[in-house]
Order: C-alpha cells, then sequence, then structure tokens
C-alpha cells in the first residue's frame, strides 16, 4: 500500500477569502492529476495568516465557513481526495467589557463534497508575534483520518511542540502524523523547526509531514521549506524555502509501519543564513507592496550603506522598473555621497533624480532665526534636514502612488538614532530589524551574491568601507553620538534580544557605563518606535508585535545600587 500526498507549500493573502479558496483548489486538482490522494494545506489557509482582529467579525468567520463549504462542494468529483483545509471558526460572546471566546483555529478534513471531520488546534501559542489567546479557545479533541489507506493524525502548529497531541493522536490509531503550519521566519528558525519536529516523531516512533505556509504578511514573513521526516527523526523531504510549491512524498506501509519512500532528489540542500536573511526581506517587500497595491517604490538615496542596502533589496524584489531613487544633498553632503548614489543607481539601472535641500533648508532656517535667536545650533537644525527630505520624499509618494521605503536599521531604532518626520516618514521599513554589524554583512553578501539576477556588486565599496554618517554637521559620523557599531550591537543583541540585565551583560565583559547609557536610550527612545512603520522581522525579537514596552514608566533596573 502506498499513499501518495501533497503539501500545498502556497502563499495566501489575508482575507481573500475567494481568491485563497481558488489556489486551494487549484492546488488539489493538480495534485490529484499527479497521484496524489491527499492534499495538506497550511494553517488557517482559508483566511491567510494572520487575520488579527478581523477574527473577532462574525462576518468574516461566517465567510470563512463559506469558502470551506465552496472548496468541499467544487472538489466533490475527485474521487478518493482527502483535502485539509485549515481555516478559524466558532462565535464568541461579546459586549463592550468583555469577551468570551469560543472560536477555534480548526482544520477541515474534506473528501467528495464533505466536511468528514474539524480539528480545533490544542495549543495555542501568545509569544513573540503570535496573539492567539485573544482569538481563539483551545481545543479539547483528536483527529485521526483515513487518506490511500492511512491512518492520519492531524495536528496544528504548535500542538507538534508538545507531547501530548502527537501521543494521543497515536493512541487514536494514527500511522503518519501531519502537521499544517504558519510558523514566522526568523534567523535559524528553520533548522529550530525540523529538530522538534525529529524530536517528535521519534518520541511517537511515526513518520511525520510538516506543510508550512510562504509568503510576506505585514511584518512577519512565512520560509515555507516544508519537510517530510521518517519515524527516526531523518529527513525524507525538503522543500525550497520561499517559493510557492506543490511537494510530494510518498507514504509506504512495510512490515514495520508507515515510512516514507526514499528520494533523495526531494531533499533540498541548506542554504547559509545570509541568502535565508535576504530572501526574507526581498520576500517582505515584495509582498507588502504587492499585495497592497502600491505601483513601485520610492526611497531617498543618501550614498550610505543604509540606503543601498534597501535599494538593493527592493530592485530584487520588485525589479528596476518599480524602484526610483531620489538622493537629496544638503549643505553638508560631501561630494563622494552623491558620487557613490548615482554609481549605485546606474548599476542597477533605477531611475534617479537629485532635489537640492540647501535653499530649502537655508529658508526653514531663516523662518526659525527670530526664534532661534541668541541659541546655539544644535540637533533643531540638524533635523530640519531629515523632516525636509521626509516631506519631498511623501510628496512624491502622494504624487505618483509609489510608497516611501525608509531605510532605519535596528541599531538607530533601539537608540533614537532618528527623526521623527524625517527619515523615519515612510510607509515600510525595510530593514527595521538589522542590526547595523548585519547591514555590512548582508550588503558584503549581496555583492559577492545574485540570487534574482540583477547584477553582482550592486552596492560601491566605499560606500562599504566608509565611516558611517548621517552628514548633519561638518565631518559628522556615527560615532560621535553612539558606542562603536560592535560594541553597541553586542549590547543590543543581549539586552533587546535575550532580556539579559544590565549586570548580566557587564559581567560579560562591556563597561558600565556604555552599557547603562545603551539601556536608558532603548527606554527614553520608546514613544519613536510607536511612530515608525512597520518593518520586516527577521530575527526572534523584533520591533514591533513582540516588543512591547510602555512609553511612560519609571522603572530603573539599576536604582539603588552602587557602581564600579
Amino acid at each position: 500500500m502506498t499513499l501518495k500526498l501533497a503539501i500545498a507549500q502556497l502563499n495566501f493573502v489575508v482575507g481573500d477569502l475567494p481568491g485563497n479558496a481558488q489556489k486551494i483548489i487549484g492546488a488539489a486538482r493538480a495534485a490529484y492529476e499527479r497521484g496524489a490522494r491527499l492534499l495538506l494545506t497550511p494553517e488557517l489557509s482559508i483566511c491567510g495568516y494572520a487575520a488579527e482582529d478581523l477574527f473577532l467579525r462574525p462576518a468574516f468567520i461566517s465567510a470563512c465557513d463559506d469558502a470551506v463549504r465552496t472548496v468541499a462542494r467544487e472538489l466533490a468529483d475527485l474521487a478518493g481526495m482527502v483535502v485539509v483545509v485549515g481555516h478559524p471558526t466558532g462565535s464568541s460572546l461579546r459586549s463592550r467589557s468583555v469577551a468570551v471566546q469560543l472560536r477555534s483555529n480548526a482544520a477541515s478534513v474534506l473528501s467528495e463534497g464533505r466536511v468528514l471531520e474539524t480539528y480545533a488546534k490544542r495549543e495555542l501559542p501568545n509569544y513573540q508575534v503570535f496573539d492567539e489567546r485573544r482569538y481563539f479557545t483551545p481545543g479539547q479533541g483528536v483527529c485521526v483520518f483515513e487518506a490511500g489507506g492511512v491512518a492520519v493524525g492531524l495536528l496544528i502548529c504548535e500542538d507538534a511542540w508538545f507531547e501530548a497531541p502527537a501521543q494521543l493522536a497515536k493512541q487514536a490509531g494514527a500511522e503518519i502524523l501531519a502537521v499544517i503550519n504558519a510558523s514566522p521566519f526568523h534567523v535559524g528558525k528553520e533548522g529550530e523547526r525540523v529538530a522538534r519536529m525529529a524530536e517528535r516523531a521519534k518520541a511517537v516512533n511515526l513518520p511525520l509531514v510538516y506543510a508550512h505556509l510562504v509568503g510576506g504578511q505585514d511584518e512577519v514573513v512565512f520560509d515555507g521549506a516544508s519537510f517530510a521526516l521518517q519515524a527516526d527523526g531523518s529527513i525524507a523531504l525538503q522543500a525550497e524555502s520561499f517559493k510557492e510549491q506543490l511537494v510530494f512524498a510518498e507514504a509506504e506501509r512495510g512490515a514495520g509501519g508507515v515510512e516514507f519512500a526514499s528520494n533523495e532528489a526531494a531533499v533540498v540542500a541548506p542554504r547559509d543564513a545570509e541568502a535565508q536573511l535576504w530572501d526574507a526581506l526581498v520576500m517582505g517587500v515584495r509582498d507588502y507592496i504587492g499585495k497592497n497595491g502600491f505601483p513601485g517604490a520610492i526611497l531617498g538615496l543618501s550614498g550610505g550603506i543604509d540606503s543601498a542596502l534597501v535599494l538593493a533589496i527592493a530592485v530584487d524584489a520588485l525589479g528596476k522598473d518599480k524602484v526610483r531613487a531620489v538622493m537629496m544633498p544638503s549643505p553638508y553632503t560631501a561630494d563622494i555621497s552623491w558620487i557613490d548614489a548615482r554609481a549605485m543607481a546606474e548599476r542597477l539601472g533605477v531611475r534617479y533624480d537629485e532635489i537640492s535641500i540647501k535653499h530649502t533648508f537655508e529658508s526653514f532656517r531663516g523662518a526659525l532665526a527670530e526664534e532661534f535667536k541668541g541659541l546655539a545650533e544644535d540637533t533643531a537644525e540638524e533635523n530640519l534636514q531629515a523632516r525636509i527630505r521626509g516631506t519631498l520624499l511623501m510628496a512624491l509618494s502622494n504624487k505618483f502612488g509609489s510608497i516611501v521605503l525608509t531605510t532605519g536599521n535596528k541599531s538607530e531604532m533601539a537608540t533614537g538614532y532618528c527623526t521623527l518626520y524625517g527619515d523615519m516618514a515612510g510607509g515600510f521599513a525595510v530593514i527595521k530589524d538589522l542590526l547595523k554589524t548585519t547591514v555590512f554583512a548582508l550588503a558584503r553578501w549581496r555583492n559577492a551574491h545574485d540570487p534574482y539576477g540583477t547584477g553582482f556588486e550592486p552596492i560601491p565599496e566605499r560606500i562599504i568601507t566608509r565611516p558611517p554618517s548621517a552628514e548633519l554637521r561638518p565631518d559628522q559620523t556615527d560615532q560621535d553620538s553612539l558606542p562603536p557599531y560592535d560594541i553597541l550591537d553586542g549590547i543590543l543583541s543581549r539586552y533587546m534580544e535575550d532580556d539579559e540585565g544590565i549586570d548580566e551583560i557587564i559581567a560579560a565583559g562591556y563597561d558600565r557605563a556604555v552599557v547603562e547609557r545603551v539601556a536608558r536610550l532603548i527606554k527614553i527612545n520608546e514613544y519613536k518606535r510607536r511612530q515608525a512603520p512597520v518593518g520586516i522581522r527577521v530575527s526572534h525579537r523584533s520591533f514591533g508585535k513582540d516588543w512591547r514596552y510602555p512609553i511612560t514608566s519609571k522603572f530603573n533596573e539599576t536604582a539603588g545600587r552602587k557602581t564600579a
């Protein structure tokens, strides 16, 4: 006996219920024609992940139920075909003050026009970017269904990270575990998933197939890379990451139980972290702009490393014809900045314009001269430049419809080294979750690789090697205001991403004064981050849904402590 199964590793759009249903129907028919009798779609495939507070709207849940029935009806003629579809279902009791969830993150088993079973996710994650307990109530049941003569135990994402759901499925007669997922990407997540699922397969001594979502949704990206494991945890199938695919595996019953047929060609070789990171950023930009209907993107190209990296990502994501770069020199812009900006635009073939802000800057200063009379120049004058540039970019965006891509990085967002209504002005923050040291590393990687055929070495070498500067005043560099980036990023990684305490970081070899200064900068700049555009999450802790600190707070970790 052999069961051929298929994984629909597809890119769904949140709320596009008719479009998502048609994608599932098309995948099921294609899989059936190739001999598959089981199709697995990702978690919440009907509505897309995550639909956030759309889950709270009764009309949305009703429309999802209708879409599930549509899929079942449209596939009724596929004799013996079983399709697993992820969707929300149920209701809630709500008033202005209270909400009691009776809704489930569910999956239905469809065959020959009928809904055979509906399974509710048991384990609801409520950490990092997950907020499922806001919307759903935990399921209590077990789902084991038959496909092609094989008993399949169904789990949804987080269920497989815990022991009980898989054990219960085996006790109910499952011969294979099918796990449907929407697991957001961060660097290193793919290997972690495989390792944890291998533990689960070995614990229950059952083969396991992991069907995963692909695509970008606001700040999160899903990387695909679906896989299948033998009962001993070894890989039998590994799909490509960041690509829509219909992938197949064959489960055979032998003397020792069900196992996947050997096929070395079905296992994709692992890729390095920079390649995955680049793909995540490219997909994040492409899907945010494409799914929201923007005709293209525009960004301020300064001749610095951050805007250079964003331009290279944007061209790989959208193509040169949909990207526009604008250089806006001020009185303090060095010649090498516009020379390097112009050179990079030529390498990538994008539209490039130069709009001088010198006269506008002087006009602003003149308008404020009486108010600022007798006061020394400081950040007030420096920030005028960024705000003029932000205004010009937004005007171009309004006129032509292209979204403004901001170019600030995580190190800047953490410390407030950015200007409200200036360089923070825009619609999408591409490298918001990249530390500055990662920006440099990724720029070098991209210069050495051409994953999307837009050309090697898009970033002039001098942009990478020159000291970073916002060019706010003569001979200014970032390190006039911040610790060296290798030190700053080391502290940020420990304090912000890993929640290490100040004393722990100092014990690791960092200077106390520098650590306390960085911690203070993170705290006092929360109000800026609340006003920043959404950006792509690529680490396990970003300044987005998984960072929820109060703006107003008197907590001081070092209060009352004697310092050395």
